[in-house]
């Protein structure tokens, strides 16, 4: 588990909980939500002055309620229930290759909610809890570990994994992460034996397959998330191929499913059945090939990116290319010529995220989470017509690296810097 005790690259603290240092001018959630107030002010600011075209939603993410002939008086918690639960149960089992003998489906207000129900269901008080994934488990996990109130330690793979369980002795729950944070996957034959060891030492594991349950069969030809042999699977409804909205797909044994969802309805954490007819028209419009489509947006970009910036800035992935915090906040201060660090790498991120989205109109995933669970600039899953309108991975790439320009211009003033983050009473 991330604890204090360990350091960025500037020697700055890592955040218990998180994978990055907080500082001064973003050191809690709660300076995360100010910021986003800003970044909302912004937004509000483009489509007044400019019209509805000058914001591109560039996050990779889709929440928006889309819903087709749909009739509006079907968006009814009682009637969409009677009507739409079955249809869900059928799409959700066949997009997470659940059985119907084995499994059920239960739709959460968020993939978050779903992660918090299975700790909360599974962990017992002082349980051990072993996360393993390619880089680290979500924070989201960490919070639903201690939610449930067990002792969690973290892993990395196969070889980290049994290594956890030397140090540490077996454990009761396993959350394992397919796709990690930073968008590296667990190959297949990883995650079976990650699986079948858990199980033999009578675990049960839980699957954070937020975007690895589509990205893993669509993009590197593995199995879907129940395929696995897994005991509870949750995905996010708003990423990659699916079209929202912003909800939790939970899969999984039915007499876990049965008990999660007991606690979901106890405690308000089930998605308001009124979508379930924009979760059916999401599940039935994804296909494998729409995830390769962004994918290929995204290389693209990347592409771009590194012609423009080089690539000793970015950090890309079959899937994603990213800015970590650490070259934003390099190339900042060579830019800026500044040696000491006045930032943390996350601040500098925020910075580069807010100047993008001010002067070029680009909402990108940086705003979509809160607290973000990496410090990294992340370009993904970009979709082909908000690229077009926007002008295409050239002026993307352009835009970013006015932006390091801008951001290493007020780099150095520190009141104007915190003003650009948190607003003019800062």
């Amino acid at each position: 588990m991330t604890t204090t005790e360990n350091y960025d690259s500037f020697g700055n603290p890592i955040a218990p909980g998180l994978p990055y240092a907080r500082g001064n001018i973003l050191p809690d959630t709660e300076s995360d939500l100010r910021k986003l107030r800003v970044a909302w002010g912004h937004i509000r600011r483009r489509r007044a002055e400019q019209g509805p075209d000058s914001v591109y939603l560039l996050s990779g993410l889709e929440r928006k309620l889309e819903l087709p002939e749909i009739d509006a008086a079907l968006l009814d918690d009682e009637m969409a229930s009677a009507l739409y639960t079955d249809t869900v149960r059928e799409l959700g089992l066949a997009h997470m290759g659940g059985t119907d003998e084995e499994h059920d489906i239960l739709v959460t207000n968020r993939l978050t909610a779903g992660l918090l129900l299975a700790g909360d269901v599974l962990i017992d008080d002082g349980d051990l809890v072993i996360g393993v994934s390619p880089r680290y488990s979500h924070p989201a996990v960490q919070r639903a570990v201690a939610h449930g109130r067990g002792e969690f330690h973290d892993s990395i793979g196969l070889a980290g994994f049994k290594a956890a369980i030397e140090e540490f002795g077996t454990p009761k729950i396993v959350f394992l992460t397919r796709l990690a944070v930073s968008y590296e996957i667990l190959p297949a034959d990883e995650i079976q034996e990650i699986v079948q060891i858990a199980h033999d030492l009578g675990a049960t594991v839980v699957l954070d397959d937020a975007g690895g349950g589509r990205v893993g069969p669509a993009i590197f030809d593995q199995p879907r998330s129940l395929e696995l042999g897994v005991d509870v699977a949750a995905t996010g409804l708003d990423k990659y191929g699916t079209t929202g909205p912003r909800l939790g797909v939970v899969g999984g044994r039915a007499d876990i499913v049965a008990a999660m969802r007991t606690r979901a309805y106890e405690m308000g954490n089930e998605a308001r059945q009124m979508l379930l007819p924009a979760v059916a028209e999401s599940l039935k419009q994804y296909s494998h090939e729409k995830v390769r489509e962004l994918v290929a947006n995204t290389m693209r970009v990347a592409d771009a990116l590194e012609k423009r910036i080089g690539s000793d800035a970015l950090f890309r992935t079959p899937v994603t290319v990213q800015l970590t915090g650490e070259a934003i906040l390099e190339a900042a201060m060579a830019r800026a010529g500044i040696n000491e660090a006045p930032i943390v790498p996350y601040e500098a991120t925020a910075g580069l995220a807010m100047i993008l989205l001010r002067d070029h109109g680009i909402v990108s995933v940086h705003f979509a989470g809160i607290p973000p669970g990496t410090a990294a600039l992340m370009i993904k899953f970009l979709p082909t017509d908000t690229l077009a309108r926007f002008g295409g991975p050239e002026k993307m790439a352009k835009a970013v690296d006015d932006s390091f320009d801008t951001l290493a211009e007020t780099l150095g003033d520190q009141t104007a810097y915190r003003e650009m983050l948190l607003g003019a009473a800062a």
